[in-house]
């Protein structure tokens, strides 16, 4: 089937195949691109208006145990660390609170020190997180943990997990997380759902993978009954395996963002600043994104993830500059209440 017919039809209702998505994430003509990003943010105004929801983000400890093979702070990677304390988490997350987002994002390495105990220091912060902040909403990135930590996690007042799949190509997945069991990272997504967590999943672009992995891996995000599903462009990194990739270039990750937006009008969909920056908001809010995630306080000695400084210290991921920014574009900051009223009619029903 022709790529416009597909998109027509998507911008009418219809929730692409696989096969579909496929066609559209593999056409690189820039018309019908703009004509894909065009479709997806119409797509998405009609469900969400012109809401969009801010996400802070603390990486609050950068030791992991896991050695992948992208990552920055892969265990093997002879670097500066850090691990906040939790009076300093908790500091920043009551100044999130009082900047206006409507999620603190509390990320971490597989710290094995937080895992110590039966993830007693884990539970401990997010406890601590959820009394600092009220109603807030939290999300918990903590790796892959037991599936006895997740009801664990949501009496302690997490609202969503986050554990990225990164690829569903399994031969690629092996040479990505290298030593890590493939099942068991599918398997956090699905204990967290039936301990009533909200979950988000993620696909890594420019690894190696083809339209049709990309393809696979939005369906498989549905499939799980994510709430939230992202794409972020790989950014190589020095003291890593993959240190020498060529990056790819954005546009893919614009697409993968547009694609998910029409096969998902009513999920959340990241559009990060921790690629690009301040400099590539716009063109994923345009692609269907209504979301902002990685918003990170100025001079508080915290990193990004694919970026560890971008746009940091200068105070351009900050919350007041990212609000003035989103309603420059003609978009509304969301309210705590608007978000609230999301996560609750998206929550899962506990099992367990």
């Amino acid at each position: 089937m022709d790529a416009y017919e597909i998109l027509k039809r998507c911008g009418e209702g219809h929730t692409p195949t696989v096969d579909e998505m496929e066609i559209l994430l593999a056409n690189d003509d820039p018309e019908f691109l703009n004509e894909l990003y065009r479709t997806a943010a119409k797509v998405r105004d009609e469900h969400f208006g012109n809401k969009v929801f801010t996400y802070g983000f603390v990486y609050f400890s950068t030791y992991c145990k896991n050695n992948c093979a992208f990552c920055y702070y892969r265990r093997s990677n002879k670097i500066d660390r850090y691990r906040k304390t939790k009076a300093e988490v908790l500091d920043l997350a009551a100044r999130l609170k009082k900047a206006g987002v409507n999620m603190v994002d509390l990320t971490m390495g597989e710290d094995p020190k937080l895992y110590e105990n039966d993830y007693e220091g884990l539970i401990d912060l997010v406890q601590g997180v959820r009394e600092t902040v009220g109603d807030l909403g939290i999300m918990v990135s903590p790796g892959a943990v037991s599936k006895s930590c997740m009801p664990r996690l949501r009496a302690a007042g997490a609202d969503w997990l986050a554990v990225y799949q990164e690829t569903y190509n399994k031969e690629l997945f092996s040479k990505l997380r290298l030593e890590q069991d493939y099942q068991n990272r599918i398997d956090q997504r699905v204990w967290a759902r039936e301990a009533g967590l909200l979950t988000e999943d993620g696909m890594l672009v420019g690894t190696g993978e083809t339209a049709r992995d990309r393809a696979e891996h939005i369906k498989i995000m549905g499939d799980l009954g994510c709430q939230q599903v992202r794409a972020m462009t790989f950014v190589p990194q020095e003291g890593t395996p993959m240190q020498a990739v060529i990056p790819s270039d954005p546009m893919y990750e614009l697409k993968a963002i547009a694609v998910m937006r029409l096969a998902y009008p009513d999920k959340l969909i990241p559009a990060s600043l921790d690629v690009e920056g301040i400099a590539g908001l716009k063109t994923r809010l345009d692609a269907g994104a209504n979301v902002i995630t990685s918003i990170v306080p100025p001079n508080e000695e915290l990193a990004g993830v694919a970026n560890p400084t971008l746009d940091i210290n200068d105070g351009h991921r900050s919350v007041s500059y990212v609000h003035h920014l989103v309603e420059s574009m003609g978009k509304h900051v969301a309210s705590n209440e608007e978000f609230r009223q999301f996560m609750e009619a998206n929550r899962p029903e506990a099992v367990y």
